[in-house]
């Protein structure tokens, strides 16, 4: 196996493990207080997300088309800053999951004494679950290579601003001044910046 094959098996596993920690650490959630439609969630989450998914998938797919089209070099290097977002993002996002504990959900929700988490990377940015699966998929596309990915992205990040944003209405309404105070001091996705 090449330094590549290795390089986009380990991007593979990061995936993986992301999956496997969010089916894991579902079990045992808190019950719903209130939350978003079901038809909203399948129509402006899941189906964005099921379409970013295709497109950052095998490139056989998009057979000789414009989508296919390389921007981004298949070398080692570019692999390994590629492993190096995935991983990091994976990383990210299991740790804010694990520190949601019983409050997180999939799904715009607020749950049953729900708990307002200030700790670790929460302490900088509202929503790191989202910033670690968009560096995840950021590292995924540069490993794709192709304008498809651009796509892809994009599609994740309009889907997560979206939930995000109604996510924070909810919080609002839920915690008042404590919220308005906490959104004041931490960006939503990137500390400092946004």
């Amino acid at each position: 196996m090449t330094t590549e094959d290795w390089l986009k098996r380990g991007m593979d596993i990061a995936w993986l493990i992301l999956l496997l920690w969010w089916l894991v650490s579902a079990w045992g959630n808190k019950s719903v207080a209130r939350g978003e439609p079901w038809l909203t969630r399948l129509l402006l989450y899941w189906l964005p997300l099921v379409v970013a998914f295709g497109l950052l998938g095998p490139g056989d797919w998009f057979g000789h088309t414009w989508l296919r089209e390389g921007i981004v070099p298949h070398t080692v290097p570019v692999f390994a800053v590629a492993l190096l977002l995935v991983v990091t993002g994976v990383a990210l996002a299991c740790w804010s999951r694990y520190l949601l504990g019983r409050n997180w959900s999939s799904v715009v929700q607020i749950k049953e004494d729900h708990e307002l988490i200030e700790a670790g990377p929460y302490r900088y940015i509202r929503h790191p679950i989202y910033t670690g699966i968009l560096l995840a998929f950021i590292g995924t596309a540069l490993k794709e290579g192709d304008v498809r990915v651009i796509f892809g992205v994009l599609i994740v990040f309009l889907s997560f601003w979206r939930k995000l944003r109604m996510e924070e209405r909810m919080l609002g309404e839920t915690f008042g001044e404590t919220y308005a105070a906490y959104r004041a001091r931490t960006k939503a996705l990137i500390p400092g910046v946004l």
